[in-house]
């Protein structure tokens, strides 16, 4: 009986879909033909290019350890008004290739909204969604601008940025800095030990926007030409993985060690036939040495990262009483979540709290994102993720195949990723615009380079 219902069933959507298919198109010209004013005039216009929206990228990159996160949002919200100007503005007279990773980016969005829709307070959710949209639009823009031969541009305002601050962050560790909030555990060995936070005023935000500097400062060393950015870019590294560990950010500490490792695996894989094959297991030997004769030689690092292991400190208490009403925020709405952003956040966690642990965030990304969004986010956020690391490993194939300076780019952008999800497992910095805008950074690197990999003029 089924198999008889079906043929015709199927008979009757064969139009409907012709239908809808031509109905589309149609809508696709007249929408195109409507803007043909617009794109005449972009031809004539200064403010319609890219080198406008390349130049508030930069800005926003360049200033995010000293601006205001609202004074941040303003020129995403600028930069993200000249990525509309100019995609109402593109000709398309040729059919565009598609990246792999907008896909489960623009997934993730839909259940963002219908999160926001289904929400219990659906104006504080609105809020979060606008911040994710305008973080994702700055993401397109930056993987567009990057196309067009501003990687290194973008990747060396992050540097000179993360310089300064990290100078600062010295300056701190040498003539100490007073602590601006409650970050360590009074009754620990670890009280009373300088914990730099440079111009964020929060060591594990400090940390959390220096990720990747080791990475990407180490790559711009060996992928530029001149010898002057070449030593700005080593120093970058050097200063900001210096500044990581006298943060005594934990989530930090892990990050600096995933991202090592990450960063000194991929250097090996890339240069793998030039090497000895005794080569990476010594690396990873002498690694792991040195992380750990500096743990065991370094009392503050020692009792920092021993602190990581347990419930002794008090922080660590303190985040497995935020988990577990967390927890019973996701089973409360295990599907689609309460809605995106801290404020739709705060006003339910409040009742799910234990008493005396209030907190501002879930402590923990995955976390975060399923009270946010439920399962059905995580899991298209997972697919994201993962498609960032396929596509970063099949470029990364790709263009060392063929030799392409490029290819080291690519392990830059997953060796941050790593970084930053490893520090994201234990804390919600990666929320703040400050690391988030870093981490679309990193994965706009890898889009940036999965249709074809050319290099600019910028770029050499």
């Amino acid at each position: 009986m089924n198999s008889n219902l079906k043929l015709p069933f199927l008979k009757f959507l064969q139009p409907l879909q012709l239908w809808l298919s031509r109905w589309s198109r149609s809508c696709q010209a007249k929408f195109w033909q409507l803007m043909m004013p617009v794109q005449a005039w972009r031809d004539g216009s200064w403010l319609v290019r890219d080198r406008l929206l390349g130049c508030l990228l930069v800005i926003m990159v360049a200033t995010l350890p000293f601006l205001e996160n609202a004074q941040t949002g303003v020129i995403g919200a600028a930069a993200a008004i000249a990525l509309l100007m100019l995609w109402l503005s593109d000709r398309r007279d040729q059919e565009e290739q598609s990246s792999p990773i907008y896909p489960p980016l623009f997934s993730y969005w839909c259940i963002a909204a219908i999160a926001t829709l289904i929400s219990p307070v659906k104006m504080a959710a609105l809020d979060g969604l606008i911040k994710l949209t305008i973080y994702m639009l700055a993401f397109v823009a930056m993987a567009r601008v990057m196309r067009a031969g501003w990687r290194s541009i973008l990747v060396g305002a992050y540097l000179i940025a993360a310089l300064v601050a990290s100078a600062y962050g010295v300056q701190q560790w040498y003539l100490g800095a007073p602590e601006l909030a409650t970050w360590t555990d009074p009754t620990s060995e670890s009280a009373g030990i300088t914990r730099v936070y440079s111009f964020l005023g929060n060591p594990n935000l400090f940390a959390g926007f220096l990720m990747p500097a080791l990475p990407l400062g180490a790559i711009a060393a060996i992928y530029w030409q001149s010898w002057g950015m070449k030593v700005l870019s080593a120093l970058t590294a050097i200063m900001g993985a210096f500044c990581i560990t006298q943060t005594q950010s934990r989530g930090g500490l892990i990050g600096l060690v995933v991202t090592s490792f990450a960063l000194m695996i991929l250097l090996i894989y890339w240069w793998g036939k030039r090497l000895p094959s005794w080569t990476l297991p010594t690396a990873l030997g002498g690694m792991a040495g040195a992380i750990a004769l500096g743990t065991i030689a370094v009392a503050p690092l020692r009792t920092r990262v021993l602190s990581i292991f347990g419930t002794a400190d008090s922080s660590n208490a303190f985040r497995v009483n935020v988990w577990m009403s967390v927890i019973n925020m996701v089973k409360a709405r295990p599907f689609l979540g309460i809605g995106p952003g801290n404020k739709a956040f705060n006003l339910i966690y409040p009742l799910y709290q234990r008493s005396g642990y209030s907190a501002l965030g879930a402590y923990s990304v995955p976390l975060e994102l399923t009270v946010e969004t439920g399962f059905i986010g995580v899991i298209c956020y997972s697919w994201l993720v993962i498609t960032v690391f396929t596509q970063g490993w099949q470029i990364l194939n790709r263009l060392r195949s063929d030799r392409h300076a490029d290819g080291l780019l690519i392990i830059g952008a997953i060796a941050t990723v790593s970084g930053m999800l490893a520090h994201g497992l234990f804390d919600t910095v990666w929320y703040r615009p400050q690391v988030q805008l870093l981490w679309w950074l990193a994965i706009a690197l890898v889009e940036s380079l999965c249709i074809a990999p050319v290099t600019s003029p910028l770029e050499e």
